[in-house]
């Protein structure tokens, strides 16, 4: 294997948390092509942010030539797994579980390569749900220590508001999900957030003494921003990979206001650049920090929705908080466009007011709860009061100034802003 080893890909930019065995798996990675496995939760009909680093991780390792595997928990999901949860979560049925694992299944061919075999999605409901209970217990219950699964950090956080039996079961079937992997598929490594690493940990004794092979564990960090937010929320909510559920111009908008103490990691866990050209943002301030902001927002949302949403999203940034374009010589490998294009208005929020309805203005606070910038309308007061609503980027001076056709723009619309980060365009007919 030619260039750095997947190994080195990975800690460079920042995924390993913690590995079984650092030197075997090193010397592993750099030596032969491996086939590893993640898994993904379908209690929702899409993934979100929050999964981006595993599926990165898989990225890398396909990229280095060794085979994902991206396993669907179709089967766990019927009983939930207690890892990182304060409370039991709600039982789905089987037919809404296997809505969600197809839907998946769908996304994550963006980010990996299945054909001719390449990767493999698979879901463990196809082997889980046809298993004989009394067996089971029989050749996997005995192999487990209930002393030891209590000392697991999945099982510790519970234990004072009470984990069920269901849910106990949980590290059993993760870890027959490794043996059958390893048995059938040849899956040697499994990956997953450093809050499994328990059940990462009990499948490798579990494959050891049922199959008598070796193999490995490897977790990532469990992210939050430099502010210590949660990855992936927001004020309107959580940001999915899924287009239809967040706006390709949204999923932009969040990776450009990202803190500026966080872009280097970022740009290391969600693009594909090259860690010299990452390293170098280390050294940028202000505009030009600005501007790797605004690579970083291109190169994610190329990732999970392809170019042509990336540069309509751009665009749209663009015209509505006048990004600068960025420098040739930043960021070479990217393909963000370096100069301002037009704005493909299809991507951002629109709400339609005909001429009359703002003929003699509407007081800028009830047109900011009209749109659904704001909440309610003295929310809408507050936030105009305090300087943070603007009308086609000029700030509101009072919450009840009137927006007319006199605020129309060149091209027939009216942008609207609250802080940073939301914005409404009001098109007039």
């Amino acid at each position: 294997m030619g260039g750095k080893s997947a190994y080195d890909v990975l800690h460079e930019r920042g995924f390993i948390e913690q590995v079984t065995d650092e030197k075997p798996i090193r010397d592993l990675l750099e030596r032969e092509n491996i086939t590893c496995y993640i898994g993904f939760d379908p209690t929702a009909a899409s993934l979100h942010i929050g999964s981006l680093v595993p599926i990165m991780s898989l990225m890398h390792m396909q990229q280095c030539g060794h085979k994902p595997i991206a396993l669907v928990g179709g089967g766990t999901a019927l009983i939930g797994d207690p890892s990182g949860k304060t409370e039991m979560r709600r039982i789905m049925t089987r037919d809404e579980i296997d809505m969600n694992a197809v839907a998946i299944k769908k996304q994550l061919s963006q980010y990996l390569d299945f054909g001719e075999d390449r990767a493999l999605l698979l879901n463990n409901a196809d082997w889980l749900s046809n298993l004989n209970y009394l067996e089971f217990l029989r050749d996997v219950g005995s192999c487990f220590s209930v002393n030891r699964m209590l000392t697991a950090e999945s099982c510790k956080m519970r234990l004072e508001k009470g984990l069920n039996f269901i849910e106990f079961n949980y590290m059993l079937l993760q870890s027959y999900d490794f043996y059958y992997l390893c048995k059938n598929y040849g899956c040697i490594l499994q990956m997953g957030g450093n809050d499994q690493w328990g059940n990462i940990v009990a499948g490798i004794d579990l494959t050891r003494r049922l199959e008598g092979k070796k193999t490995y564990g490897m977790t990532f960090p469990l992210l939050t921003t430099a502010q210590g937010h949660k990855m992936g929320k927001t004020e309107k909510g959580t940001v999915w990979l899924d287009a239809g559920l967040t706006k390709p111009y949204d999923y932009f908008q969040y990776w450009i206001n990202t803190e500026d103490l966080d872009v280097v990691k970022f740009l290391a866990l969600f693009t594909l650049l090259p860690m010299e050209e990452v390293q170098e943002a280390g050294k940028l301030s202000d505009s030009e920090l600005n501007m790797a902001k605004a690579v970083l927002a291109f190169e994610a949302t190329t990732i999970t929705h392809g170019r042509d949403a990336a540069v309509a999203a751009w665009g749209a940034a663009v015209n509505t908080f006048g990004l600068k374009p960025v420098r040739s010589n930043l960021f070479p490998s990217s393909s963000i466009p370096r100069t301002d294009i037009s704005r493909d208005i299809s991507s951002m929020p629109v709400v339609a007011k005909t001429r009359e309805e703002i003929a003699e203005g509407i007081p800028a606070f009830e047109l900011f709860y009209a749109v659904d910038l704001c909440a309610t309308k003295s929310e809408a007061r507050r936030v105009i009061s305090q300087g943070g609503a603007y009308v086609n980027g000029e700030q509101i001076q009072t919450f009840d100034e009137k927006i007319s056709i006199n605020h129309l723009n060149q091209d027939g619309e009216i942008l609207l802003r609250k802080g940073k980060k939301r914005h409404m365009v009001i098109t007039v007919s």
